[in-house]
């Protein structure tokens, strides 16, 4: 891969990530404030107030798994840079 190439590269998985925070939030919203019209209670705590807290968790969890799964390992140095500091320090 390229050096640009890896540039695009980061600058997508930045992306990805902006996106995860953002679906993060709306269910934050989603859940506490969504739920705040409710007169549900749950071990005498309101129902937004474990909707907000829990459901926020799970889905950080769900878009932290599914980062990691669509991001790339590799290094940022040029291959070809790479080789020739790896050759230099082999004929030192």
């Amino acid at each position: 891969m390229k050096y640009g190439e890896k540039l695009r590269q980061t600058n997508h998985e930045a992306l990805m990530t902006l996106g995860a925070l953002v679906f993060v939030i709306i269910v934050w919203l989603a859940c506490g404030f969504g739920l705040a019209g409710l007169d549900v209670q749950v071990f005498h705590v309101p129902l937004w107030v474990i909707g907000g807290l829990f459901g926020t968790w799970i889905a950080a969890i769900v878009s932290s798994v599914v980062l990691a799964r669509l991001f790339k390992d590799f290094s940022l140095e040029d291959e070809d840079d790479a080789a020739v500091v790896a050759d230099e320090v082999h004929h030192e």
